[in-house]
């Protein structure tokens, strides 16, 4: 057990103060990591619970967002990897919203405009599915560093790796998301076939 084992009045007001302000980025990391909102809820959810109950092994003055990432990061990876030990269960009430309105509306909360919904659908759903479809470990140092703009020094932290490995994953996954989007640009006639 830690001397800052106790947790104090200023402390708490510093988590909620400090550490709630990065949900939203949290949120957007974990719906890229698990492409599900209401499983992306539960990882925010299960990192801020993590993250409280160890306040006091966070050192102030430190990078606070690269440490509650790695947490989120850490939880993702326990649980993609306990899923794959899984039978797969499917429920027909999965299916069952189908509420074009109500998703919609969910979106546009968290874009913003209805122009970026649709730019969302037309051009990102092509980049999402291609990012999808990454192996693991490329896929997760890819978003950190170029969707949540982390330093090689920081996915190294978040991740526990060295920093060659990061700069080996993000050049690897790069390349092979690169090629998935020119053969689909290539399917859709908008670039010529190699």
């Amino acid at each position: 057990m830690s001397a800052r084992s106790q947790i104090s009045r200023d402390d708490i007001r510093r988590f909620e103060e400090d550490a709630l302000e990065l949900m939203g980025p949290l949120y957007g990391a974990a719906l890229r990591y698990t492409r599900n909102p209401s499983d992306a809820e539960d990882l925010v959810q299960e990192t801020y619970l993590r993250a409280y109950r160890a306040w006091d092994q966070f050192e102030p003055g430190t990078n606070l967002k690269a440490w509650l990432f790695r947490i989120l990061t850490n939880l993702f990876i326990s649980s993609y990897r306990k899923k794959q030990r899984e039978p797969v269960v499917v429920s027909a009430d999965e299916h069952e919203e189908f509420d074009l309105y109500s998703r919609l509306a969910d979106r546009r909360a968290l874009d913003g405009s209805a122009e970026s919904i649709v730019l969302d659908q037309i051009v990102d759903d092509d980049v999402k599915s291609a990012l999808a479809d990454l192996p693991e470990n490329f896929r997760i140092a890819v978003l950190l560093a170029d969707v949540e703009g982390f330093s090689y020094k920081e996915i190294a932290e978040i991740l526990a790796i060295p920093i060659g490995t990061v700069m080996s994953r993000l050049f690897r996954g790069r390349k092979a998301l690169q090629k998935a989007l020119w053969n689909l640009a290539a399917e859709r006639g908008l670039v010529e076939a190699p």
